[in-house]
């Protein structure tokens, strides 16, 4: 077998998401210490080797040497049996770029055989935003002959046939999701919100979570930041983020909507970024910056943008010391790190100094509140008993906190923790933690009135 042979362009001129050879280096760090198997969440269930980081990058190391095919099933199955949650970077001495390895090797299998057609298919809609966005309001507008309403958790669950069909993927009658909306955040309201008095302007950018699954959230954001002094600019046209297409390889998609989203936040003319989601606010602060690293135009742009993005939390605490509340809000709240916030944006602290300034919130952190999860965006159905177990998992570390809300700043985690503490809790609330402090203003509205 010979080794895979360098692109033809060369990596003058590609990244590592064109270029395996590029991640050589990355690969070469790795000691096989297996510091990577005390936080890596899929060994932590499947108790498998191969699930680890260093194993994987064994095999990496293999496929370029040429002793193992790039896409033999075994080698497919361990490079996308991973959530990317970065843990192991975390935990590494030598600090391996294992993000970088596992990008590369789906981009890599993805121009070797192509995706799936069902993958295909909805990625090309992401590129378009229009087509997007229709065929999200038509699912909002049936989702009522699959899924039956919750009204006390606010959510869905698959009806039967429906529930008996995706029962081995998890969709069975006691999954609970977030319903699609109608009308999503963008729709409600204007591309620019201006307060009485403006200090600052700023883009929002929404993502496709906030703005079709939890626009309550994002409305809550765009509060904050106007009972701030903040002007808001929400561009109509911004697209998906692209991290759920970049983790499943399509390089040729996720920088298409890349460009898009630059241009948008670009014609804002507003000089911050703010975003309500560690995978969209990772996106803009590295992602972008490593797909463009060879472009002659959008590298200076993604640069640009990575310097200027901040999560709501950061942008409230950092930039511009957020106006203390007054508003009594009585909840006993333990905080969820969901991964890409704390390891790929490294905010952790800022969500916590604005739990502690609300009236009335105790926080009463968990035993491991920076353990994943199990969302993983797709993961979760690619892989649903690893991701089961660790929902699970999470669910019961919430429930020893005696919290009655279980706060997050990532809308998938919000997905997720909503099903398992809703199978494994004891009927926590789930709540993007801007919400609470939006409750906070509005209180102290109603006590002035």
């Amino acid at each position: 077998m010979t080794p895979v042979t360098m692109t033809k362009a060369g990596s003058a001129t590609q990244t590592y998401h064109d270029d395996l050879h590029l991640v050589r280096d990355e690969i070469d760090k790795c000691m096989k210490c297996g510091n990577c198997m005390a936080v890596c969440p899929v060994y932590s269930v499947d108790k498998d080797e191969m699930a680890v980081t260093r194993s994987k990058i064994a095999v990496a190391d293999a496929v370029l040497k040429g002793d193992l095919s790039l896409d033999d099933p075994e080698v497919s199955e361990m490079i996308f049996n991973c959530l990317v949650c970065k843990s192991c970077m975390t935990n590494c001495p030598t600090k391996v770029g294992y993000d970088k390895i596992v990008l590369a090797f789906r981009a890599a299998l993805v121009r070797k055989n192509g995706l799936p057609w069902l993958k295909k298919m909805i990625f090309s809609t992401l590129k378009n935003p229009k087509m997007f966005d229709a065929a999200m309001k038509f699912g909002a507008s049936v989702q009522g002959v699959a899924f039956k309403g919750d009204r006390k958790l606010k959510a869905i669950s698959p009806r039967s046939p429906f529930a008996l069909v995706g029962s081995g993927i998890g969709f069975d009658a006691d999954r609970k999701m977030p319903a699609l909306t109608v009308t999503p955040l963008r729709e409600r309201v204007e591309e620019v919100v201006t307060p009485p008095k403006v200090k600052l302007k700023v883009a929002f950018f929404t993502g496709d979570s906030l703005n079709y699954f939890y626009p309550d959230a994002g409305m809550d954001l765009i509060e904050v930041l106007t009972a701030n002094d903040i002007e808001v600019h929400i561009p109509k046209e911004q697209s998906c983020c692209g991290i759920p297409v970049l983790v499943h390889g399509d390089t040729e998609t996720v920088r298409s909507l890349a460009r898009n989203n630059i241009d948008q936040m670009v014609a804002t003319g507003c000089e911050y970024l703010v975003t309500g989601c560690g995978s969209c606010g990772g996106a803009w602060q590295h992602d972008y910056v490593d797909l463009f690293a060879a472009d002659p135009v959008y590298k200076a742009k993604a640069e640009y943008w990575a310097k200027r993005t901040y999560d709501i939390s950061t942008f409230l605490t950092k930039v511009i010391r957020f106006r203390q509340p007054k508003g009594q809000v009585d909840a006993v709240v333990t905080y969820h790190d969901s991964c890409h916030l704390k390891k790929t944006m490294k905010v952790f602290a800022e969500p916590r100094e604005i739990l502690k300034s609300i009236p009335g919130v105790t926080l009463k952190e968990m035993a491991a509140p920076d353990t994943c999860c199990g969302s993983g965006g797709s993961y979760v159905v690619s892989h649903y008993d690893t991701s089961s177990c660790l929902g699970r998992n999470k669910a019961q570390d919430i429930n020893q906190t005696g919290a009655d809300t279980v706060s997050v700043g990532c809308p998938a985690c919000m997905m997720q923790l909503l099903d398992n503490v809703s199978r494994f809790g004891k009927e926590q609330k789930v709540s993007h933690y801007i919400s609470l402090l939006a409750d906070s203003y509005r209180k102290e509205k109603e006590i002035a009135h």
